[in-house]
């Protein structure tokens, strides 16, 4: 019973000393959100990604076609004798402008000298590592432009200085005209159009990049352009809408899990992270700002099928241009989407309404396609650790492990600035880390070895209590289990048994209620007399012994021949010494016991060879 109750309590022991605390993770911390978690897990795998054309744009000088325009002038003439337009040369000018440009090649056509001029133009999107050795998933219209859309783009913004001049230089051409700036703007627009329609890009070259961020000082960041490699590319929205980008020598990268389409259904919380255009294209915020990526969340909406047959997620998580090509999670923090469009309002603005997502089953697709595995860095296993750590308020055990994501990845993102918090919060006395397990294991084993002890002081002193409460027994008393009962009633015995004298008998000595060396051995009770010394010896010189009245002594041959007695009561019984019926003690079955019961023994025998040495024989 002690050892199942030492097990039973080294089991309580150490389910109340070592509990484990789940982690912040598992089902939030009351005092951080979902998004909190999920965005300090996750914003180290979200990259801003850059493409880059650059070349030379190339455009002809205009010249008027004079009969074309003397066909133009005429016709205003009869407009204004008709009045339907003005009569001010202003007006005139304007109502030609806006002829010419809606047909510019009727009435201007290209000649010498060319103008040339180097341009370089580009976008930011977002993607995200999926694999630890370089693999980043983005949006297919995020790595490539259509003809159409690449010349629009190099009209904007390469040729804007020759679109001004040229108006400038046709408006001075007009004489006694104070240009306002509806003519102006009217004249821009005829060699926006010219300039755009015939111009040419030679040398066009194109690149692919991530911006890393690199940790500087302290915990600010610098940015570092990566070429990456264009691997896989889908067709643009409303097609698979999936490109897959490499980063060579690169190794420990964060990365995110991808889960399934069934993760989420309508109703559920969806969370889109990416980096706005607003803050990527504006001048007024740091590097650092930049680089960090923002996160929004929404619920999902509906499903959708485009007209080309791709299934797409609707949600009302905000987006904006720029978070193209960004992860699209759960609340669990596993990928189920990726963003790819919104919608956007008359004027060409993102419109916060809705966002598009397409389904993790499409990348996962995508990715077999390429044999590209998506896996967990040990970066990410032991930044998530720490994660867990640091939102538990357990600095301690969170630094250790923010340092080791540093050795790992040095170029991480955020791990400098966690462990800057941990060492503030642990010096300002806002750790809360539980002690070590192998302490608790130690003061648990410590409190056994204590109830045990104690279990085994209990049971001693209750054995000491059951022994003092029984009688001693005679020292006439058989050891080794024969009963002291089988010599000690007369009225039962055999008759040379009863023929024994008893006025030798002699009284017990002071320690007759100790209990005797014997006792654990013992299961009758003790004898109150002792019987008296043997007169004859059994045996001497190796002769056969006899009793006083000459009978052969039976129980020496019983114990020659190996044959146990046994008497009236069935006991083993051992044969009497000559008249006196003395039955020698055999050797203790269990050691003798304490130094008290020794003393008193000791005194007894004194006590006894005392009586003996004054008895008178017998026949005296």
């Amino acid at each position: 019973m002690s050892r199942g109750l030492a097990a039973t309590a080294a089991i309580a022991l150490l389910a109340v000393a070592a509990p484990t605390a789940p982690p912040a993770w598992a089902d939030g911390d009351g005092n951080v959100s979902v998004g909190t978690l999920l965005a300090a897990r996750t914003h180290p795998a979200v990259q801003l990604t850059s493409l880059t054309f650059s070349g030379e744009v190339v455009v002809p000088t205009a010249d008027v076609r004079q009969n074309a325009l003397n066909e133009l002038a005429a016709q205003i003439q009869v407009l204004v004798t008709a009045g339907k337009i003005p009569s001010d040369e202003p007006s005139m000018y304007k109502y030609m402008f806006k002829r010419m440009a809606a047909n510019v090649d009727k009435y201007l056509m290209p000649t010498s000298p060319k103008r040339t001029v180097e341009a370089r133009i580009g976008g930011m999107c977002t993607g995200w590592w999926v694999t630890p050795d370089g693999y980043m998933v983005t949006g297919a219209h995020c790595v490539d432009m259509s003809d159409e859309d690449l010349s629009q783009t190099f009209a904007q913004q390469a040729l804007q200085k020759f679109n001004e001049e040229d108006a400038k230089e046709i408006i001075a051409g007009l004489e006694n005209v104070v240009a306002d700036e509806e003519l102006i703007q009217a004249a821009q627009q005829l060699y926006i159009n010219f300039n755009s329609a015939h111009m040419k890009l030679e040398n066009l070259q194109k690149s692919l990049s991530v911006l890393q961020s690199l940790p500087g000082g302290g915990v600010d960041k610098t940015a570092k352009e990566v070429p990456a490699e264009l691997v896989s590319v889908g067709e643009s929205y409303p097609g698979k809408d999936f490109a897959l980008l490499k980063v060579n020598n690169q190794q420990n990268l964060p990365t995110v899990p991808l889960g399934d389409d069934s993760d989420v259904q309508t109703g559920n919380t969806l969370y889109i992270s990416g980096f706005p255009g607003l803050v990527t294209n504006t001048p007024f915020f740091s590097i650092e700002s930049k680089l960090d990526p923002a996160m929004t969340e929404g619920p999902y909406n509906a499903r959708r099928t485009t007209t080309e047959g791709v299934p797409y997620i609707q949600t009302q998580a905000p987006s904006y241009h720029g978070n193209s090509g960004g992860p699209v999670f759960s609340p669990d923090g596993k990928v189920i989407g990726m963003l790819i469009a919104g919608t956007v309002s008359d004027g060409g603005e993102a419109s916060e309404n809705e966002s598009f997502v397409l389904p993790v089953s499409i990348i996962k697709e995508k990715l077999n396609e390429k044999n590209v595995k998506p896996s967990a860095s040990l970066t990410t296993t032991k930044y998530n650790e720490a994660l867990d750590a640091f939102f538990a308020k357990h600095y301690k055990d969170a630094l250790p492990l923010f340092r080791e994501v540093q050795a790992l990845q040095p170029n991480h993102p955020y791990v400098a600035k966690y462990i800057t918090d941990s060492q503030q919060a642990i010096s300002s006395g806002k750790d809360e880390t539980p002690q070590p397990v192998w302490l608790w294991i130690v003061i648990g084993v410590g409190v056994l070895l204590a109830v045990a002890g104690g279990l085994a002081l209990l049971m001693m002193m209750l054995r000491r209590r059951k022994r003092a409460a029984t009688t001693t027994p005679s020292y006439g008393q058989a050891y080794g289990g024969a009963h002291a009962a089988a010599i000690s009633r007369q009225d039962e015995r055999p008759a040379w048994q009863q023929a024994a004298p008893r006025q030798y008998a002699l009284p017990q000595g002071e320690s007759s209620g100790s209990a005797s060396p014997g006792a654990y051995a013992q299961g009758g009770p003790s004898q109150d007399r002792y019987p008296p010394q043997d007169q004859y010896p059994r045996q001497q010189d190796g002769r056969q012994g006899y009793d006083q009245r000459g009978y052969e002594d039976r129980g020496y041959d019983a114990q020659r021949d190996g044959h146990q007695q046994y008497d009236q009561y069935g006991q083993p019984s051992q044969a009497p010494d000559g008249a006196t019926r003395y039955v020698r003690p055999a050797p203790a079955a269990y050691p003798q016991g304490s130094e008290r019961n020794v003393a008193d023994l000791e005194r007894e025998v004194a006590e006894l060879r005392r009586r003996l040495g004054q008895r008178q024989p017998p026949d005296a």
